[in-house]
């Protein structure tokens, strides 16, 4: 079984952040915040119904309901970081990433406005 997220460190996050917003992202930053708003969502929304992907940088289970064990879960939902990190911060919303097609979702409990932003 894969390790679990942890939240970044605040000051981490915090210099990421003003370097995101400055326009001097890098990509340990993107790595660092991707990562960091996942490991919320995961301590934030526990349970294992839904898979959220950012790749190539994690994946986490989220939300109670059905559990999967193998292959594909029943719920997926697949997006870039930008676009994750704009949905984390509540720069973007769910309904605006999915009618512009950022966000790659299906299945039952794939909308996650309930839990954005972070």
């Amino acid at each position: 079984m894969a390790a679990r997220l942890r939240p970044a460190d605040p000051d981490d996050v915090a210099a990421a952040l003003a370097r995101r917003a400055a326009g001097e992202l890098t990509p340990p930053d993107l790595r660092l915040l991707t990562k960091h708003y996942l490991a919320l969502l995961e301590a934030r929304a526990p349970g294992r119904s839904v898979e959220v992907r950012v790749p190539p940088y994690a994946a986490v289970q989220v939300i109670a309901g059905v559990r999967h064990t193998r292959g594909t879960p029943p719920a997926v939902v697949e997006l870039d970081a930008a676009t994750w990190l704009a949905l984390a911060t509540g720069e973007l919303t769910w309904a605006e990433a999915d009618a512009a097609g950022r966000v790659r979702a299906s299945g039952e409990r794939a909308d996650l406005t309930a839990h954005l932003p972070l």
